[in-house]
């Protein structure tokens, strides 16, 4: 009852702060795109797009602190714990001079990235970027004290913290428009937000561990080579992860910049389903670290079907909806004069649920320190992505781009499937056909009354109200059969396989 209910209180606290995030995503782009100009906004997308690249930078250490925390607090080491702690901080401080050297070369390049920028936006998007990307840099020390809350499995901690400053920073922005303040000064309102938000979380930490902080003399060699074997997966995920969601936003600046603003729309709409999702899935990270402590394979791979079934089931339930109405939502939410870009919004919506069926996999893969193993993975999902999108980008504009990313996720659960978890059984023992059947099947059937509406309106069959309903509310009911029976967990996968034995031993 106790881990349940420490599952409950971070998945709500988790929840909260992708609620922040929520924030950002849902009540900002109506607010600035009706109080800035079309080129406008779509500078200041374009300066935010660029300026979060800083924290790929990050390198998966502050994912890599949360997971060795965990594991110390296991094993009851403290001095492990400090170690990790202190090698990691030294490492992002380094990470922090790097980004502040490329922050500058891209805020002198950014016309020649940008060519169809209007020139006397230029002056404006380089100072802005500036701004955002020094105070996202030195979030990369802060986000030390995030890793440990996590280890820790204080998950309020950086809600408050993190999501605190992201909703500030949704009310500054909506105020800096409504008084129709320039880019920089938007800028410079988020930038001084977001240091904000490093100070309250160093304070927290020194408040929560007092005991820990940074000590030179703890930077060891030793524990630099195992961040760096562990991180090194994480690495080559987040490059992916460049390719894949990164680079969208700056490819349809450079072949379609008109398209920029719903493009980056349906991209936040993408952003608040993924960040929902992962926001619940994330919480089971330490506990994972813990099993893996304990050697417990078999445990491990129960937890990833487990979580891939719920995991399904959120994502039909909350993207189906969006991608039947995706031309009444753009005009409801940031104008009618961009519901004729509903394609871009129903074709990441579908690249978007098939590339997060693989979120709880590869969050317990990380826990379990297996992600060196997947590193063909992620890669070919990003380089497929990268060509995709550039390829159809240059022929088809922003549609092109989209399309890019849906071969990306088909490429990234392909993979999955077929590469990765042959190579990880060992350490998160499950079966390709149980994830397939009891993880993915069982949900889809659950809900294949909204399924079937989705299918028949991506192919252009409009689907009445009275139909839509219909197949929510039965879809919800299946839903829940699956999530809330005992037996409904494996019952599929069960059958088949007690049939299999009877047909060997007969």
């Amino acid at each position: 009852m106790r881990i349940n209910w420490r599952f409950f209180k971070n998945a709500m606290a988790n929840l909260g702060r992708g609620g922040a995030a929520a924030v950002l995503a849902v009540l900002l782009p109506p607010v600035l795109v009706r109080h800035m100009t079309p080129a406008a906004y779509a500078v200041w997308i374009l300066v935010l797009e660029t300026a979060a690249y800083v924290s790929y930078l990050n390198f998966g250490l502050q994912t890599a602190i949360g997971r060795y925390v965990a594991y110390a607090n296991e094993k009851r080491d403290r001095r492990q714990r400090d170690a990790v702690f202190s090698t990691a901080v030294a490492g992002l401080c380094g990470a922090m001079l790097l980004a502040l050297l490329l922050l500058a070369a891209a805020v002198l390049a950014a016309p020649r990235i940008f060519p169809n920028v209007p020139l006397q936006l230029v002056p404006q998007m380089r100072l802005a970027l500036l701004l955002v990307g020094i105070s996202l840099a030195v979030g990369l020390p802060a986000s030390a004290c995030n890793g440990v809350f996590i280890g820790m499995e204080r998950y309020e901690l950086p809600a408050i913290t993190v999501g605190g400053g992201r909703l500030l920073s949704a009310l500054g922005l909506i105020a800096a428009a409504l008084a129709g303040c320039s880019l920089i000064e938007m800028a410079a309102i988020l930038a001084g937000i977001n240091l904000l938000s490093c100070l309250a979380q160093y304070l927290v930490l020194r408040r929560v561990v007092p005991d820990l902080r940074f000590q030179p003399g703890m930077v060891q060699r030793s524990v630099a080579r195992e961040l760096y074997d562990y991180c090194m997966g994480l690495t080559v995920m987040s490059l992916s992860m460049l390719l894949v969601t990164g680079l969208d936003l700056v490819l349809v600046g450079r072949f379609e910049f008109a398209a920029v603003t719903p493009y980056a729309v349906s991209a936040s709409m993408i952003v608040l389903i993924a960040g929902l999702l992962y926001a619940g899935v994330n919480v089971i990270l330490p506990h994972a670290a813990a099993m893996h402590a304990r050697q417990q394979s078999r445990e491990l791979g129960n937890l990833v079907v487990t979580a891939t079934r719920l995991s399904v089931v959120v994502l039909i339930l909350s993207g189906l909806p969006v991608l039947l109405y995706a031309g009444p939502i753009l005009r409801l939410w940031i104008g009618q004069r961009y519901e004729s870009s509903a394609a871009l919004l129903a074709v990441l919506i579908l690249a978007n649920i098939i590339r997060l069926i693989g979120a709880p996999y590869s969050v317990v893969l990380i826990s379990a320190g297996q992600q060196n193993y997947i590193k063909v993975s992620p890669l070919a999902e990003g380089l497929g992505n990268l060509v995709a999108s550039v390829v159809l980008g240059a022929f088809f504009g922003a549609i092109g781009v989209a399309v890019g990313t849906l071969a990306g996720a088909v490429i990234s659960i392909g993979s999955h499937l077929c590469y990765s978890m042959p190579r990880t059984r060992a350490a998160i023992d499950f079966s390709r056909r149980r994830f397939l059947l009891s993880g993915v099947l069982l949900p889809a059937l659950a809900t294949s009354p909204l399924l079937a509406a989705g299918a028949a309106s991506f192919i252009g069959i409009a689907i009445q109200a009275n139909l839509f309903a219909l197949a929510e509310l039965t879809s919800l009911l299946g839903a829940c059969s699956v999530v809330f029976h005992k037996q409904a967990a494996g019952s599929l996968f069960g059958t088949i396989q007690r049939r299999r034995q009877r047909v060997a031993v007969q």
